[in-house]
């Protein structure tokens, strides 16, 4: 039974033609929105008494023949890059430590980290990188990789915490059963099915990271949005304003879209039932979905938990 049939029924045929005439009529809208937005911004407009050309004019594009503006935008997606890979390392290692920490059987141990989970989730990512940079000094750099590590860190905490508990007792009876301590159990018999189960939300997550790297804007640190809407900006005039948009965007796209299929793909590979006999059965691969897989986990959990009580 999948993820879906476990949190939501199967809709009728009515339910489904309504699903179907919905997304006509959103369809028709948002692509009526598209062809309004591209002709507004096509079109040329008034400014001062001056007419200036629409957008998509070759006027407005003549910056991306400079040397020196592809040296400046792939400084930006540098910074970017590496910020995100530091701070991705960052959040699973105290992923795997907080999971730890929040599973645990001793009191003294799981309720102080369940607080701090807590806290460090409520706290937005802005607002840390700023605690950071004004209490430690630490530069904007250092700052956006504290930030975007602590806070990804408590998600991809309870997403493990949740592949912990969603494991079939038998597990841990099979380690205990061979002299492992229930420590032994957790890192060497457990933890490891865990990760892999959740490896597809883990993927997911870093996407996300990756994207929240953009509010280093605000602390001053030189990543893609700083270095193309601020600092090209300011050399190349408002006239180029639109194009720096563009180009922005469509580096964040190639990399976002980039890691979200290499996370489709790697949530294939790690589902269960994929291989040989799914082939064979002439079955589709079911779209995967982050959010469905945890929440099931956590229903999982929280029906061995109360079956145990």
């Amino acid at each position: 039974m999948s993820a879906s049939n476990v949190l939501f029924d199967a809709p009728g045929p009515r339910a489904r033609r309504a699903s179907l005439i919905g997304s006509i009529v959103a369809g028709v809208l948002i692509l009526a929105a598209v062809v309004w937005v591209f002709f507004t911004l096509a079109g040329p407009r008034q400014s001062g008494g001056i007419t200036i050309p629409g957008m998509f004019d070759a006027s407005r594009w003549e910056a991306l023949a400079q040397v020196r503006f592809w040296e400046i935008v792939w400084e930006g997606v540098v910074a970017t890059l590496s910020a995100a890979a530091l701070a991705a390392v960052g959040a699973i290692a105290l992923g795997v430590v907080f999971s730890l920490m929040r599973s645990s059987e001793k009191a003294w141990l799981r309720i102080p980290t369940a607080w701090l989970i807590e806290f460090l989730r409520g706290m937005p990512v802005l607002l840390m990188m700023l605690f950071i940079l004004l209490i430690a000094s630490t530069g904007a750099f250092w700052a956006v990789v504290f930030a975007l590590a602590l806070y990804n860190g408590t998600l991809i905490g309870e997403a493990l915490r949740a592949g912990l508990a969603s494991l079939p007792r038998g597990q841990r009876e099979a380690a205990l059963s061979v002299g492992m301590g229930v420590f032994q159990s957790k890192m060497l018999v457990e933890f490891p099915q865990a990760f892999r189960q959740m490896l597809p939300i883990i993927v997911a997550q870093l996407v996300v990271l990756l994207k929240d790297t953009s509010l280093g804007y605000i602390v001053g640190y030189h990543e893609l949005i700083r270095s193309t809407m601020n600092q090209l900006s300011a050399a190349l005039g408002n006239r180029y304003l639109f194009t720096l948009f563009a180009v922005t965007l469509v580096i964040y796209l190639i990399i976002n879209l980039s890691l979200s299929w290499f996370a489709r793909w790697l949530s294939r590979r790690t589902a269960s039932g994929y291989g040989s006999g799914r082939k064979k059965s002439g079955t589709p691969k079911d779209d995967f979905d982050p959010d469905q897989a945890l929440l099931a986990a956590e229903a999982t959990a929280a029906a061995r938990q109360s079956e145990g009580r």
